[in-house]
């Protein structure tokens, strides 16, 4: 339902700087962004340091198109939901979208969760406009799902959900079926529970 089929990618064969950004993901989420060097992002993708300059002006600037990619994914991908009509089925919708894009990109959640300090400020501001309009969505289908729910409190439980869906790359004791489905009862259970 998203415009992209994955965070990174624009069609079913990523190119140069979609894998170089995939590479950088992996790489910033498992030694830090300041762990991460051009050439450790170059080795990793097959080329020297100095050709990642080819597709980005700097490592700040693959994670500003990174962190932008991935906001702009899920707001999409939000927003595609937030219109499938009966409100219990948005918000179910909108926590399975949530839940399997935490499970399929783990490196992601990571690195946007412990990087927006990294980024340069408009792209920082960009990426933060991005996630404000993703929990718009949200509020709106909560409030929606749970009627009489204050903005406040829908605001609130939807962050608290996003919370208990993106520690997903910390909790992998089950498969990802088992973990999904009780990654899902639990945010809509908690999301009912706001009432």
């Amino acid at each position: 339902m998203a415009a992209n089929p994955t965070p990174l990618a624009n069609g079913a064969k990523a190119n140069r700087r979609e894998q170089i950004m995939a590479a950088a993901a992996e790489l910033f989420a498992h030694h830090g962004f300041h762990g991460v060097g051009i050439d450790d992002i170059g080795a990793a993708v097959g080329i020297s340091g100095p050709a990642l300059y080819r597709h980005f002006r700097s490592k700040d600037s693959i994670l500003g198109e990174m962190l932008n990619s991935i906001s702009r994914y899920l707001l999409d991908g939000g927003s595609a939901r937030a219109g499938l009509g009966d409100p219990k089925n948005v918000l179910a919708e909108l926590v399975r979208f949530h839940v399997d894009f935490a499970l399929q990109h783990p490196a992601l959640i990571t690195v946007q969760e412990r990087n927006l300090a990294n980024l340069t400020d408009s792209d920082r501001k960009q990426v933060r406009a991005l996630q404000r309009q993703y929990v718009e969505v949200w509020v709106r289908a909560i409030r929606d799902t749970v009627p009489g729910l204050s903005e406040r409190r829908a605001r609130s439980a939807a962050h608290a959900v996003f919370g208990l869906i993106n520690s997903t790359p910390y909790n992998r004791h089950l498969g990802d079926e088992e973990l999904a489905e009780l990654l899902c009862r639990l945010a809509l259970g908690a999301l009912r529970a706001a009432e």
